[in-house]
């Protein structure tokens, strides 16, 4: 793994935080929307749009941009909060969440907030879209990289097993899926709804280049990003394990939060220990 300076990993860390504290401020306000799938991926959120993303907020319609799919529309909030710290909208906007004539309802619709470039709601949607991207991307000899973020729960649908045997015989070695593999979906746990493992080894199965990681791990986060930059030839997954809820202990791995807002205690409660400022 290289070795990344301990300076950018503390200022990644404290930016997640931030995200994570933005997430849970919105969901309360909105008084709905779903806080744990989008805590479990804001360390990889902020890892690509802190670090890896070639995007420009002052030209978002740049040709030569970065793509980012979330496939996994209902962890909206997240990539709501990240667009507004990278400077794609204000961050006072962020607090309309879900609200009637909101530009940020609860699932992203591309030609709403500059960044967002795909809708998403349907689940399983997401690397269709992305190998799109991904195949106009070369045919244009684009630098532009592409990277779609699928919930577990994602891995259900056929839809994303097609779009898993079509990256790899098209060859779209500028693809990256991450997967958030929280282990909860809506209704439960994935491996009682339908079980996924072994994971890793069915996207391998399907020709990917497969990487495994704490997905909560910033430096590993970072050194899968860049070993998928790295791979050539074929798309390259990366496993994430997470945790449903992260960074607030009474929400990790609670399945009610994958749609529930937090209380005022709750949120008050919740910001202390993401340390919020008193």
């Amino acid at each position: 793994m290289q070795d990344y300076d301990p300076k950018l990993i503390a200022s990644l860390e404290e930016k997640a935080r931030l995200l994570r504290r933005h997430v849970l401020k919105m969901t309360h306000a909105a008084k709905s929307g779903h806080p744990g799938g989008s805590l479990s991926c804001t360390d990889i959120i902020t890892a690509l749009y802190f670090h890896t993303l070639n995007v420009d907020p002052q030209k978002p319609d740049w040709p030569q941009r970065d793509r980012f799919v979330l496939s996994k529309g209902h962890a909206a909030p997240i990539l709501y909060a990240a667009l507004a710290e990278k400077g794609f909208l204000p961050v006072e906007e962020l607090m309309t969440l879900r609200k009637f004539g909101s530009r940020l309802q609860g699932h992203p619709e591309r030609g709403t907030v500059p960044g967002i470039e795909a809708c998403a709601g349907a689940e399983g949607q997401g690397l269709s879209f992305g190998i799109g991207m991904a195949l106009a991307a070369r045919l244009d000899k684009s630098p532009t990289r592409v990277y779609v973020l699928l919930g577990d729960g994602e891995n259900d649908v056929g839809q994303t097993w097609e779009a898993a045997m079509a990256a790899p015989h098209l060859r779209l070695d500028n693809l990256t899926a991450i997967i958030d593999r929280n282990g909860l979906q809506q209704e439960g746990p994935t491996e009682k709804i339908m079980s996924l493992e072994p994971l890793a080894e069915k996207w391998m199965a399907f020709k990917w280049h497969a990487i495994g990681i704490d997905g909560h791990d910033m430096r590993q986060i970072l050194s899968a990003l860049d070993e998928a930059k790295a791979t050539k030839g074929r798309p390259t997954a990366i496993i994430a394990r997470t945790v449903k809820g992260k960074g607030v202990s009474f929400m990790e791995n609670v399945v009610k939060f994958h749609g529930s807002a937090p209380t005022d205690e709750e949120l008050k409660r919740a910001l202390a220990e993401l340390g919020e400022p008193a």
